[in-house]
């Protein structure tokens, strides 16, 4: 039984189906009940799952086994699904007897029949219940009201009675208990309205990911309606709710009559707007909606095979004369310049693979890159250098200086090599835009900028502007020229900090 509030209640069906079992001489011994659960599946009907397990694995110690009516055995939507069981118990020698009907499952043409259009009536029944409890939850989302389901951050269940007053704040678990109550959405906590308002705030004009938003949530310690942390998912599913706008959606998704979970078209939804108070402004919900169905559509673009997205880049680059960056972001018909990074490796390989070599020679962004990983590990080394030396070290992550000792700041700069029309080579140097610090650790890069060459340890003084150009042979620069960082950490120790703080000046 579903229910409690039904002639099928469990004790009825006991008390009528032992009267049967007396009035011809058949004991009990064993009962197997599925309280409050649906009859339209064998699923979390765990008492009949046992049952069809004890009669296939033929330890069953009965004869028969009987039901109050067929539509106790089930009320499965197939008829086939419930002759299978009842064929299932017959095969092993088990019989089943409906205590409550009027014909004997004795095998006969006759009760065949009957109990052939008990199985379809059974099944009937329960879709014709479905129809009137969905027309009926339809009027009431018309209305206003809310149709199961928490509240949401930032919202809160409020009880009416049936002539629309409060009556009380429902808590999480808690449910109506009168049957003409009513239940609706009202505010909750102004702080959650405000984090709500952040969120789309954040994605909207912060240009801020989901991902992004979460974890600056969870940073603050901020925690959802049910008390966990934040996630990719929440922050989605809260951007994309129309309640936050007042409106009452329902219906997006259907799952009747225990069969697979279904997602309504748009055009089947039922709808109310303005049912509820709104946390956020309409104008900056729709343009939240735009930014995520953009984002969609890149997304669904990006699981393009390498053919399909090398084709639709050649169509691009014959429609344009040059292809970039920027324009193949503002194409909405091809993939994003991120997606052919990671799919090809490089955006110029993606070019040359799409049979658009570029035509400006591009081989500095590869160097550009190859710099800034060896300025990293460079920084890295000097570091731990300068640390294992004894010195306190401190890099300030914005203007990337490194501090010793509190005293003295220094810079790694990596200079590349450029080659010369008479065929020598040059760096230049260049710090005018940045803040000053009191030494500059430059590594010369060597003819194919693969590795330093050497090291300069420049003091401000030695900085005469804000570019400097270096030549192979400039002798002037040779009293600040090392072959390694060695130097530098030995220059540095603690116990000539003084010496090292006024070197400079």
């Amino acid at each position: 039984m579903s229910t409690d509030h039904q002639k099928y209640s469990t004790e009825n069906q006991s008390n009528a189906i032992r009267q049967y079992a007396a009035s011809r001489g058949i004991d009990v011994v064993r009962t197997y009940a599925d309280a409050g659960k649906s009859g339209l599946s064998i699923e979390r009907r765990d008492a009949l799952q046992r049952l069809i397990a004890d009669v296939q694995s033929g330890d069953a110690d009965f004869k028969t086994i009987l039901v109050y009516d067929v539509s106790r055995w089930g009320r499965f939507q197939d008829t086939d699904e419930s002759a299978y069981y009842e064929y299932t118990c017959k095969r092993a020698g088990i019989t089943v007897q409906y205590c409550a009907e009027q014909f004997e499952n004795d095998g006969s043409p006759v009760s065949a029949i009957i109990k052939g259009i008990k199985r379809a009536m059974a099944g009937e029944y329960s879709r014709e219940l479905s129809a009137k409890v969905f027309a009926g939850q339809c009027r009431l989302i018309e209305l206003g009201y809310r149709q199961g389901g928490p509240a949401g951050y930032g919202f809160r269940r409020i009880l009416l009675d049936e002539s629309g007053d409060v009556k009380s704040e429902l808590a999480p678990g808690q449910q109506k208990s009168i049957l003409t109550d009513r239940v609706v959405l009202g505010l909750g906590p102004e702080a959650e309205g405000e984090i709500v308002r952040e969120i789309f705030r954040r994605f909207v004009r912060g240009k801020a990911s989901t991902s992004e938003i979460a974890a600056a949530l969870n940073e603050r310690r901020v925690k959802t309606e049910c008390g966990g942390p934040w996630t990719r998912s929440t922050i989605y599913k809260l951007l994309t709710n129309e309640k936050y706008v007042g409106n009452s959606v329902w219906n997006r998704c259907s799952l009747k009559l225990k069969s697979k979970r279904v997602n309504n078209h748009p055009d089947s939804w039922i709808r109310a707007d303005d049912a509820f108070p709104a946390i956020v402004d309409r104008s900056l919900f729709d343009t939240a909606q735009k930014l995520l169905k953009e984002k969609k559509n890149r997304k669904s673009i990006c699981r393009l095979t390498d053919e399909e997205m090398l084709d639709a880049l050649h169509a691009l680059g014959t429609r344009q004369p040059s292809l970039s960056i920027r324009m193949i972001d503002k194409v909405k018909e091809t993939p994003s310049a991120r997606c052919y990074r990671r799919r090809f490796g490089s955006i110029l390989n993606a070019y040359t693979l799409a049979g658009h070599p570029p035509e400006v020679d591009y081989r500095f962004m590869t160097i550009k890159n190859g710099l800034y990983q060896l300025y990293c590990r460079i920084t890295a080394e000097i570091i731990s250098g300068l640390r294992e030396a004894g010195c306190h070290v401190e890099l300030d992550p914005k203007s990337r200086l490194i501090g010793v000792n509190r005293q003295l700041t220094l810079r790694l700069a990596v200079v590349h090599s450029r080659d010369t029309l008479c065929g020598s080579f040059k760096w230049r140097l260049r710090c005018g835009a940045l803040v000053q610090p009191d030494i500059v650790v430059m590594a010369r890069m060597d003819a194919q900028n693969r590795r330093p060459l050497d090291y300069y340890l420049l003091p401000r003084s030695a900085i005469e502007s804000a570019s400097m150009k270096f030549h192979e042979r400039a002798g002037w620069l040779d009293a600040y020229r090392f072959n390694s960082l060695d130097i530098l950490y030995e220059f540095l120790r603690p116990v000539r900090v003084t010496e090292a703080a006024n070197a400079p000046a």
